[in-house]
Formats: C-alpha cells, structure tokens, sequence
C-alpha cells in the first residue's frame, strides 16, 4: 500500500496534533500510512511524562502539553517536522526499531550534505559531536503511530536554552545552518522523505 506524503506548510501545533489524534483513531486496517511535513510556529511541548521542573524559565512562547513520548522540545519555523501515521502492525515493527528507523532516516538525510551524525542508546534522537540536531517522539493508539521526528535546520535555537532539551541537563543543540548547510527545509524534507519512505517500502 503506497504511503501518503502531506505538506501542511506552516501550521499551530495544537491543531496539527489533534488533526493527527483524529485520524489515528478513526483510521482502519485498509487506511493508508501517511507522512505529514510541516513547520510549527514557536512552541514548547511536554511529553507524557514530561517534568515541570525541564522548563527552566517561563517565556512568552506558548508550552503545550502533548500525548506523545519524551520530555520537553522546542519546535519553530526553519525545523523540519515529520509525522509518521503509520500501521506499525502491517509494518511488523515495534516502537524500539521505529525509533531506531527513525534515527537512520535522519543519519542517512544529514549524511547527503556531508554531517556525520549518530545515535545514543540511552537518548533517543540524532546527534552531532554530542549536539542534538534531531528529535523523536511517538505515540501508539490501535496499532497506528503517530507524532514522529524534527530536525533543526535554519531556526534561531537560543529558546532550548530555556529548556533541558529532552530532559538532559545541560545538552546542546546544533543545526544544519549551524554546520554551515544552508538550504530551505522544504528542500531538506526531500532526502528526509526519501530515507523514510525506502525504509518503509522496502
């Protein structure tokens, strides 16, 4: 069944994730997987299990409590944003090696402009010398996923020092534009995608 691809533009993260809460829920076995690209006006979002005590200083930028998995993130325009509504089930994949899907997804995108990056067992996401230039949270309601992935591109990251990132004192973050890649995060969505999609499809 072929997948989906949205491009929702720049849109409220609120909104989006009750777009995505509504179709998880009302989705079937013949539903086909979708993936949603879009950029979030500034916001922090809390996980489920989430502490108050990560937001270290109360700004003017809006915090949203959400339903997926993790700590406390940053999202804002120039960060690529992907959801994964999948059927993880027809997939045959559990959360653990989504996750991981997910991280290689990211690795293999960065690795096309050069910027070698990993992944930590212990801390889900993707890193550059230490930096977290990569995000993952997900949740699962009737064996479809949703939330997904971000990946700082070309966005002002001074508000994750109001933060700890995830839930990690003292982590750092980096973008693309920071490693001195400079494109527009439509274009980086592009190898993104294809990652994403080979990995899937396969």
């Amino acid at each position: 069944m072929q997948t989906l691809i949205r491009n929702l533009g720049s849109q409220d993260y609120l909104s989006v994730w009750q777009q995505m809460l509504q179709f998880t829920q009302t989705r079937t076995h013949e539903t086909a997987d979708e993936l949603w690209v879009v950029e979030h006006p500034a916001v922090y979002t809390f996980g489920l299990n989430g502490k108050p005590e990560h937001l270290l200083q109360k700004t003017d930028i809006p915090v949203v409590n959400s339903d997926r998995g993790g700590q406390i993130t940053y999202h804002a325009t120039g960060q690529l944003v992907v959801y994964t509504l999948l059927d993880i089930n027809r997939l045959q994949l559990n959360i653990r090696q989504l996750v991981t899907l997910l991280e290689q997804t990211m690795i293999t995108a960065l690795a096309q402009y050069g910027i070698t990056a990993n992944a930590k067992k212990n801390a889900p996401g993707v890193y550059v010398d230490d930096k977290k230039i990569g995000s993952i949270g997900l949740r699962v309601k009737k064996n479809g996923c949703y939330h997904g992935l971000s990946l700082n591109n070309n966005m002002d990251l001074s508000p994750f020092n109001n933060i700890n990132t995830c839930g990690f004192e003292g982590l750092e973050v980096t973008s693309l534009q920071n490693l001195n890649i400079n494109i527009n995060t439509h274009e980086l969505a592009i190898p993104v995608l294809h990652a994403l999609l080979t990995a899937i499809e396969k």
